[in-house]
């Protein structure tokens, strides 16, 4: 699926936390509702049975709980996207990545399951629609299954690399994808190489990590991935891999992955690198030319940098902010009303209009365990959504977050976000103040939900007691987005129909 991503280490973080955090996107006229879901221990499945590949896989004893983000819709799988488990240790899965031919004829992907190409309701809202070819069976692994494979099994990041790494050198893979595994003290990504190798990389504490579709990694240490493993890791023999095959393209004595493995195609500086350029261009407005015919990087750039350390500080806003972003204040933006117009609309936004959520896990070293992990949401497009946490150490989640179906509703915040999405994009300039307000209530109301939340608990509490006490806080969030959720799809509402097309000032007598 078409993504954007956005890692912060604790040392670039307002407050000291990790944060991951994703666009997840539907592919091209696809539109995919999702729901937020608590899956218990006992509800966790002895096998696993893919539903695109039909690969059948035993899981482990004793698996944690934890939340996901599946498809409202069954049955195409479950694709778990985003989640974090009771020992507060989250992943998002996955960002599509890209590749070269040399890579994927020396270890082609394994063959993909086909899509129908019939364009019914059901794909054209919700979800892509697949068939298995039983002439070529498709097998492997993808990112339907990674957050169900790997997520209730992991105590630390480090062990989520560990674990996705060994599926994917016994199972393969049908796709390339890039996965971040999180806890209090490291953020790691890991990236596919064709059908069975990979590589990963720690993110340094200090920096930031954007990823815009493609092969992102451009700078790998492999004599500490195949030795220490401090900060990098890859399967066992990626270095033979790459020199049989004649993959490193360095002329400096420095291997850089992007190089080796990644694409370099002409559709990547309409689709990915522009997105990578707006982001850094925001969070580090001075270190970095981005402007004019002598800027350092533009938004055509191939050699944008994986991860660098920000101007200051980088806060939850900042992390909605970009992954909401249309490229404004550049020529680019589709809503602008001046300047060259030939340019507006020219790159792939990052606030697309198909996205189907928004997920950051900060995980709060500084707070008891009981209560350190959150997860902000959004659902449907950003440009037009507010960010709202809710607490990951529950076993159940507010309805109007869970409840989505394949039914247009008001009664659950992703279709609520998908009608005021719509409705706005047409009249941009008139509803922008309503959008503004209620992407500044909902936060600063949540926040003030948290903090009452987190002063209220003891470290005498139970398991039973902790749970009923974040339950609580999660459904106070969730009643109060609910109101500001129906306040402003009733502002915007309002201000589209007053410019209906077949408006007439006269009223009857």
């Amino acid at each position: 699926m078409a993504c954007t991503t956005i890692l912060v280490g604790k040392n670039a973080s307002y407050d000291g936390s990790t944060m991951i955090a994703r666009n997840d996107d539907s592919g091209s006229g696809t539109f995919t509702a999702k729901k937020l879901q608590v899956i218990l221990s006992s509800q966790q499945p002895k096998v696993y049975k893919s539903k695109l590949s039909e690969i059948e896989i035993p899981l482990p004893e004793h698996p944690l709980r934890y939340t996901c983000m599946p498809n409202a819709v069954e049955g195409e799988g479950i694709w778990g996207a985003a989640g974090v488990n009771e020992e507060n240790v989250s992943m998002t899965a996955t960002e599509t990545i890209t590749s070269n031919p040399r890579v994927l004829g020396a270890d082609p992907l394994l063959s993909r399951p086909q899509k129908t190409g019939k364009l019914t309701r059901d794909n054209a809202l919700h979800i892509p629609q697949y068939r298995s070819r039983k002439e070529t069976l498709p097998a492997g692994i993808g990112e339907e299954d990674l957050v169900i494979l790997v997520l209730p099994y992991i105590h630390s990041a480090r062990e989520g690399v560990e674990r996705l790494g060994a599926l994917l050198e016994q199972y393969g893979t049908y796709e390339m994808n890039g996965i971040a595994f999180q806890d209090s003290d490291e953020i790691w990504w890991l990236e596919s190489i064709g059908g069975h190798h990979w590589m990963a990389k720690r993110v340094p504490d200090d920096q930031y990590v954007v990823m815009p579709n493609q092969l992102g990694i451009d700078d790998f240490d492999l004599e500490d991935a195949l030795g220490k493993k401090k900060n990098h890791m890859c399967s066992a023999d990626l270095r033979e891999f790459i020199e049989k095959n004649h993959l490193d393209l360095n002329l400096d004595g420095r291997f850089n992955p992007r190089l080796a493995f990644g694409s370099h195609d002409d559709s990547d500086h309409v689709y990915n690198t522009p997105r990578a350029w707006f982001m850094e261009r925001y969070l580090n407005p001075r270190t970095t030319k981005w402007d004019g015919q002598d800027a350092d990087y533009t938004p055509l750039s191939d050699d944008i940098p994986w991860s660098r350390v920000p101007e200051r500080k980088i806060t939850v806003e900042d992390v909605k902010y970009v992954l909401s972003a249309h490229f404004q204040g550049t020529p680019y933006d589709p809503y602008a009303r001046f300047g060259d117009k030939t340019q507006h609309g020219a790159f792939r936004p990052i606030g697309v209009n198909r996205t189907s959520f928004l997920s950051c896990t900060q995980i709060r070293p500084y707070l008891p365990k009981a209560l350190r992990a959150i997860e902000w949401i959004a659902y449907g497009s950003n440009v037009f959504n507010a960010f709202v946490p809710l607490y990951t150490n529950v076993t159940r989640v507010p309805a109007y977050f869970s409840n989505t179906t394949d039914q247009v509703s008001t009664d659950n915040f992703y279709w609520s976000n998908r009608l005021i999405g719509a409705l706005a994009d047409a009249k941009f300039e008139l509803t922008a103040i309503h959008i503004e307000r209620y992407q500044e209530a909902v936060p600063s109301k949540a926040y003030h939900l948290l903090s009452e939340c987190e002063s209220s608990y003891k470290k005498s509490m139970k398991e039973p007691e902790v749970h009923a006490l974040l339950e609580k806080a999660n459904q106070s969030i969730s009643d109060m987005l609910e109101r500001e959720t129906s306040d402003v799809l009733g502002h915007v509402l309002y201000e589209t129909s007053c410019r209906m097309k077949n408006a007439y000032a006269r009223s009857d007598a």
